[in-house]
């Protein structure tokens, strides 16, 4: 309202008050005047105030009806609430994950169909048809503002401290600090091993079983600390560390050193190397750590529907062959070295065609892998041609180990963002009998596998 206009709003008011006026005095229309005139001066007064500053915060609208606001504002409240709870709780950047896998498998050698689920590491060991699958698990990781990571993850009896021996539930549990910036870090706890291209998890497997170098070349876990740096497309982590064992024995005081380097090419492509170093337990016929050397390089190409990646592997131990010198008896060096390959297909964006190829080499003094013996059930060490009469095994010949082969074929079919069913058939070889079928007590050269699993995480 502009000033012309509040003198015409008086000057009406005026005339409106002119028949009273007969009626009145004149001091007190003279009164009345005033009074008007003062009122429209306080009136210009204010409107040249509110044109001058700028309005108050409260008047100002962020594009919201009063009610809008009204929300946004008890919105804000709640969460800053909620940020000040998870900080008291500890649960601020903590994440929780996890995954359950029921599996079906069928063994022809063992004479075995049914499910597995949460069987126990000790009660069954560790085998091809029994390794990381039918498991469940959960997964704490929290980040602080620091930088500083924490991680715990719980797989009931199929850990890797069950398989190494200990019984636990613990599969990781480890920190990571940084050291001045966050791209070098000091590592340390109970870490699972990082060798080769397959994932310990069923989440990041492709197929149900493991290959033939994951199984029986590669550690389980390290227990130690190390530092992981990470400079442009590279990545290095490096600890020493007990090899499979959270506590050495007695006597015990050389830990091995355990390194792994990758390098990310690009968007599609990238390989990497790892290697152990050391002294480890040794499983034939001795008592004491062993110097055990380990080497791998892997590498993958992922782009469009194709999936391609592969292994190649190098191992020995000291005093670790299945068989010793025929003349002295002395314990004798395991030499073993192999190579995986796998390849997948998106056939559509749900279903995927997976083929896996592995092939070890292991014949040397009898045989004898990272941990493992002469075993008629995973077809490793001499061939067998049958039983004495005591029931002990006759072997063809103990100076040869047995090569062996494995493919397989699966298929993997999404059916939500959260859950995959897998099928996979696996046909294992040896170039001699050491795959005992229990149901006659005969020995083979091959063996079959059937299998299927449901993956669910969270």
């Amino acid at each position: 309202m502009k000033t012309p206009q509040l003198a015409t709003l008086a000057l009406a008011l005026g005339l409106a008050y002119s028949s009273a006026a007969h009626a009145q005095s004149n001091d007190e229309l003279l009164k009345e005047l005033r009074a008007l005139r003062d009122r429209v001066t306080q009136l210009e007064d204010k409107l040249k105030a509110g044109a001058a500053a700028p309005p108050a915060p409260s008047q100002v609208q962020p594009g919201m009806t009063p009610q809008q606001l009204q929300d946004f504002n008890r919105i804000a409240v709640k969460t800053e609430a909620l940020e000040d709870a998870q900080e008291a709780m500890g649960t601020r950047n903590l994440m929780i994950s996890g995954y359950i896998e029921p599996t079906y498998i069928y063994n022809r050698a063992q004479n075995r169909a049914g499910f597995q689920f949460l069987n126990n590491t000790a009660n069954d060991g560790y085998s091809y048809d029994n390794s990381y699958f039918g498991t469940a698990a959960i997964d704490f990781q929290k980040e602080t503002d620091s930088g500083t990571r924490y991680r715990l993850t719980l797989v009931p009896h199929r850990s890797t401290d069950a398989v190494i021996g200990n019984g636990g539930i613990v599969n990781e549990a480890s920190i990571s600090v940084p050291l001045g910036d966050l791209s070098t870090r000091f590592i340390a706890g109970h870490i699972p091993d990082w060798s080769g291209y397959e994932m310990l998890p069923p989440t990041l497997n492709k197929l149900i079983t493991h290959n033939l170098l994951f199984d029986f070349t590669l550690p389980t876990a390290y227990t130690g600390a190390g530092l992981e740096v990470t400079r442009g497309k590279w990545i290095t982590k490096v600890m020493l560390a007990n090899l499979n064992a959270t506590k050495n024995a007695a006597g015990e005081t050389a830990p091995v050193l355990a390194y792994r380097v990758d390098y990310s090419k690009g968007e599609f492509q990238g390989f990497g190397f790892a290697g152990v170093h050391g002294k480890a337990a040794n499983l034939v016929g001795e008592t004491k750590n062993s110097a055990i050397h380990l080497f791998e390089v892997d590498g993958y190409f992922i782009r469009g529907d194709w999936t391609v990646q592969g292994q190649l592997s190098y191992g020995r131990q000291d005093r670790a062959a299945i068989s010793p010198d025929p003349n002295t008896g002395a314990l004798r060096t395991a030499q073993w070295m192999g190579l995986s390959a796998l390849a997948a297909y998106k056939v559509t964006p749900r279903l995927e065609a997976v083929a896996r190829l592995d092939y070890l080499k292991n014949n040397k003094n009898g045989g004898g892998l990272l941990g493992f013996g002469a075993d008629n059930r995973n077809g490793i060490g001499p061939g067998v041609a049958g039983f004495d009469p005591d029931g002990a095994l006759i072997y063809n010949n103990t100076e040869k180990g047995a090569n062996r082969s494995a493919l397989s074929l699966g298929l993997s079919y999404l059916v939500d963002l959260s859950t995959t069913v897998k099928l996979e058939y696996r046909y294992d070889r040896a170039n001699q009998p050491v795959f005992e079928f229990v149901k006659d007590s005969s020995f083979s050269k091959s063996n079959s596998l059937l299998g299927a699993s449901v993956v669910v995480t969270f």
